[in-house]
């Protein structure tokens, strides 16, 4: 039993050595100018990041990413590292994006690709491998995008996964295993999961309707019928409207003038309604036909959806509106425990965040109270020197008046 435990510790020990991570970025100082690519792709204008930690931020070092810094702009930026594949391994993709300009139309997410991107060249029909991150355009658009490529065609998931839409730091990890399963996490919390092939439109559909089959002629789904014995009664056909026997011609009514006078209308307080037989069950209903199914002969079980044969570069390809979004803690890896270690950060960041930005927020508040204050004490004497002027332009008068008398 002893040696069964032995055994059993080394071979987690030995998963835990083989995890890798083949591409970690901190932007801990400037080195990151000279590693990453800006494209040069003509006909875009394309913004430059620059390093920083924002306005406010949990610590000043750490939290220094790149942040886009022109409005308007398109945005191309890419690294390369060592070429792999994540056969047979969970890919984890992970990064955080802080809007703290409060985006209001402007993208966040990464693209990953293959080797053969030509990164100043890169530009948004480049072909990637996999796109993942949040985006938001408006209040209509606020959600994560994960989109695969499959056999030369990008396909969107078919869920909503809404993203986060405040200034603060969000981690986004995208977690593909295997079995063909996936997950999405925000601030290390799943936010979304299921399967490949259910999620996503790489395969055609396993079962299909049968083209030889056709609903037979005589096939009924009326579920109730009109009652063929049923008869409107003799007295039910009475006029909507009838003319209103109070009615009384006016005294001043002049025939030759106003015509020949008739009463109002009014509703008809025996009118049924145009009648209907009653509805009895139908004895010959069958139901609602459904189209039987066959099996798809164009379907074709894929156990490798998952597959990434080659990924070597992850790059950002955006437009922003308004810029002013932080990219940082870029993580490649198939390691799920070490990417949920980093993004457990993420409460710890935001706090901080949000007490450096309510102080930030306070101190304006004092000095908008402060600068109203002074406004009003400058209207104030303002409006005592108008006062003491109109004085003294009376006493003048008076004198004026007194040297007339004499």
């Amino acid at each position: 039993m002893r040696r069964c435990t032995v055994l059993l510790m080394c071979l987690a020990a030995l998963a835990a050595v083989q995890c890798e991570v083949y591409y970690e970025e901190n932007f801990k100082d400037d080195s990151w100018e000279k590693e990453w690519i800006y494209s040069k792709h003509p006909g875009k204008e394309f913004g430059k990041f620059v390093r920083t930690a924002g306005k406010f931020y949990n610590d000043a070092d750490a939290d220094k990413g790149i942040q886009t810094s022109e409005d308007a702009r398109f945005y191309a930026l890419s690294h390369k590292f060592s070429p792999f594949s994540n056969k047979d391994k969970p890919l984890v993709i992970q990064f955080s994006v802080k809007h703290e300009q409060n985006i209001d139309c402007g993208g966040g997410y990464v693209k990953v690709f293959d080797c053969s991107l030509d990164q100043t060249d890169m530009h948004g029909e480049s072909p990637y491998e996999i796109m993942f991150g949040p985006d938001i355009c408006g209040p209509g658009t606020k959600k994560v995008h994960v989109i695969f490529s499959y056999k030369g065609k990008n396909h969107l998931i078919n869920k909503e996964i809404r993203c986060k839409d405040d200034i603060y730091t969000h981690f986004y990890t995208l977690i593909v295993k295997p079995d063909n399963t996936y997950e999405v996490l925000i601030d290390n919390e799943k936010v979304e999961s299921g399967n490949l092939e259910d999620d996503w439109d790489f395969l055609p559909p396993k079962k299909i309707k049968d083209p030889e089959a056709k609903k037979p002629e005589d096939w009924d789904e009326r579920a109730t019928i009109p009652d063929p014995d049923d008869k409107k009664p003799e007295d039910w056909d009475k006029p909507e409207h009838i003319p209103d026997p109070d009615a009384t011609k006016p005294e001043d009514w002049d025939d030759e003038m106003d015509g020949e006078w008739e009463p109002p209308m009014i509703d008809n307080p025996e009118y049924k309604g145009e009648w209907q037989p009653k509805q009895i069950d139908n004895p010959n209903y069958k139901g609602i036909w459904k189209h039987p199914e066959i099996d798809n002969p164009e379907y074709t079980a894929d156990d490798n959806l998952y597959l990434r044969k080659e990924l070597c570069t992850i790059g950002f390809d955006l437009w922003q509106v308004k810029s002013g979004t932080i990219f940082d803690n870029v993580l490649i890896t198939d390691d799920v425990d070490y990417a949920s270690k980093l993004a457990g950060n993420a409460k710890t960041v935001q706090d901080g965040e949000k007490k450096m930005k309510d102080a930030q927020d306070e101190e304006e508040r004092k000095k908008a109270a402060e600068e109203s204050k002074k406004d009003d004490d400058d209207d104030e004497d303002k409006d005592d020197e108008d006062k003491d002027d109109d004085d003294n332009t009376g006493d003048g008068e008076a004198e004026e008046a007194e040297h007339d008398e004499l």
